[in-house]
């Protein structure tokens, strides 16, 4: 856990903190890259890309809180794109908003993705997408289920299924 403390001092510049930020941070990375990546190539390139992409861009993170899904995020981005680089297959940006393009692809490719996407949710967003679109439980009944509002439930499922679009655009 890297201290919220040395991530503001990152923020504002501060050569020591980004240094310190980076040393703490890059087991965190790793692990996320194990999980991510597909070979062992990829996780050593994931987490170089990504310790690279923190250094330049930590001054743009909008909340000290959010860091680690803010690297989770960029480490999945990296970890897919490398994959796709591999693959040879790399997809444009827009290819979830071409319905045509969806109705060209693979079955068990789009099975997969999707797979791999839910998978790489947070736990209390996997739960609630399952629960919503496998079991087809209600927005009522979910909540009941987890005691949450149904505000909570809805936020969760709106904010998930957003995580899954992005994951599916990279």
């Amino acid at each position: 856990m890297v201290e919220p403390e040395l991530i503001a001092a990152a923020q504002t510049g501060d050569g020591e903190a980004i240094a310190r930020l980076l040393a703490r941070a890059q087991p965190d990375i790793r692990r996320y890259a194990q999980y991510s990546c597909r070979t062992a190539s990829d996780i050593d390139e994931a987490v170089q890309e990504v310790l690279i992409l923190t250094y330049r861009k930590i001054a743009s993170l909008r909340a000290v809180g959010a860091f680690s899904a803010w690297l989770a995020s960029m480490v999945r981005r990296t970890c897919w794109r490398l994959a796709r680089a591999v693959l040879g297959r790399a997809l444009p940006l827009d290819f979830l908003s071409d319905s045509s393009l969806l109705a060209t692809r693979n079955d068990e490719d789009l099975r997969l993705d999707l797979i791999n996407a839910i998978q790489s949710l947070p736990e209390h967003y996997r739960r609630i997408v399952l629960m919503r679109d496998v079991d087809e439980r209600t927005i009522d009944e979910i909540g009941q289920a987890l005691s949450l509002s149904r505000e909570a439930v809805k936020g969760r499922l709106h904010r998930a299924r957003g995580l899954i679009r992005e994951y599916l655009k990279v």
